[in-house]
């Protein structure tokens, strides 16, 4: 049974991460030479290794609906749910004064993301609640959503991504004044395992201003 050891926890089986949802960096767990190979050789390599699996499985590769399902498959992982590993898809974001002088909270709510659970590779859908005060700077609304997008693209636990969303608005927005809440299912849950097919999770990042429980009760008025 493998096991694994971090700094922030005892020592658990990899099983037991998978079924609790624990996540050990707030960065996503990548090789230090992650970025050496092409998204055409990376393809490759994918659609060889698939096409593997799926004889494994004992599917027939000759038959004309699943010959084509490796190059598929490959093309989707590299170009599309997973193309927030490449840090060159990091969305480039420009700051614009503030000339509105507009210094109350900015909700964007109900920003629809898919991502993938990093455990068992199934999907994480829902949605993602975002507000910010401006500290004299702001960003094109649709930035936000590709913000969402990169950090969802990718192997990822729920926790982490609400955290990556927020150091990384913080970042930006050169404030601390940022929220993030993220409500989701996980196939994990609904499709395998306990098989519960009703149940959400939801996480919270606070910043700033929104440690106050005035203003979380403000932006909660404002999701409903």
């Amino acid at each position: 049974m493998k096991t694994t050891t971090t700094n922030n926890f005892k020592l658990i089986t990899a099983d037991e991460i998978g079924d609790n949802h624990l996540y050990t960096t707030l960065e996503t767990p990548m090789k230090k030479n992650a970025h050496q190979l092409s998204d055409e050789e990376k393809k490759e390599t994918i659609s060889y290794l698939f096409r593997e699996i799926m004889d494994v499985l004992g599917l027939d590769l000759n038959d004309d609906s699943l010959k084509g399902t490796p190059d598929r498959v490959a093309k989707m992982y590299v170009e599309e749910i997973f193309s927030g590993l490449n840090p060159k898809n990091k969305p480039k974001i420009a700051l614009f004064d503030n000339k509105y002088q507009y210094n109350q909270m900015l909700v964007e709510k109900n920003i629809t993301f898919y991502s993938n659970c990093e455990h068992h590779f199934v999907p994480i859908f829902g949605k993602v609640h975002i507000a910010y005060i401006s500290s004299g700077k702001v960003i094109g609304l649709s930035k936000l959503n590709r913000i969402v997008q990169y950090f969802a693209l990718r192997p990822q636990v729920q926790e982490r991504m609400t955290m990556q969303i927020g150091k990384e608005l913080q970042n930006i927005l050169q404030t601390d004044d940022v929220a993030v809440i993220i409500d989701a299912k996980h196939l994990c849950v609904a499709s395998r395992g306990i098989k519960d097919d009703t149940s959400a999770t939801v996480t919270t990042f606070y910043g700033g201003t929104f440690n106050n429980q005035q203003k979380i009760a403000e932006l909660q008025n404002y999701l409903q």
